[in-house]
């Protein structure tokens, strides 16, 4: 009969996700795993796999949480050009226990040659592009967004925007820098 697990899976995932998102993965050794999330190594490797697939389930992870984090943040906005600020704003939010930038985005620049990172960040952007163009889409059955956009190329540059916007939250805190870009790329919608 095998042993109950004396953790909780997801507890010790989400603090390999602020290390993995903090460090990256290959400054991040087995060692700062160990001491971070609290459990000994055979047991992140029974429950987790190897340091690759940990580090996949903790970009699933920090998926999941910042889908849920954006529906639910910018969907009570009355307006598409306030949710897609939101989008932006979010971005910059910065506190003791969230590292800056985005884990994603960090994992497009670290792993641009390995498969299974660069298809997960290929889809995550891709879901990304596709809230920005619905978006798009209901700002322009309301009236808010101009009928003379082409609603996929303006969401393709938004969301380059905004990928853009995340690297750069990550190497400065310039707020007024951050939000004249916000102000700029949402003038686009104008």
């Amino acid at each position: 009969m095998g042993r109950n697990k004396e953790f909780n899976e997801e507890a010790v995932l989400l603090k390999a996700m602020k290390l993995f998102w903090a460090q990256g993965f290959e400054k991040t050794s087995m060692q700062d795993l160990v001491d971070v999330m609290g459990i000994h190594r055979r047991s992140i490797y029974d429950t987790f796999g190897d340091k690759h697939t940990l580090f996949l389930k903790a970009l699933e992870k920090y998926e999941k949480i910042t889908s849920k984090n954006i529906h639910a943040e910018i969907q009570q906005l009355p307006t598409i050009k306030r949710r897609i600020r939101r989008l932006f704003e979010m971005a910059m939010i910065r506190d003791d226990h969230t590292p800056k930038g985005c884990f994603i985005v960090n994992t497009a620049v670290e792993f641009p040659h390995d498969s299974s990172c660069s298809d997960f960040v290929a889809n995550s952007f891709s879901k990304t592009e596709k809230l920005l163009n619905e978006l798009l889409e209901q700002g322009q059955q309301t009236g808010e967004i101009g009928s003379h956009h082409d609603i996929k190329h303006l969401a393709q540059f938004l969301h380059n925007a905004f990928t853009g916007f995340r690297v750069l939250v990550k190497t400065t805190d310039d707020k007024e820098k951050l939000e004249n870009i916000i102000d700029s790329s949402l003038n686009s919608l104008d």
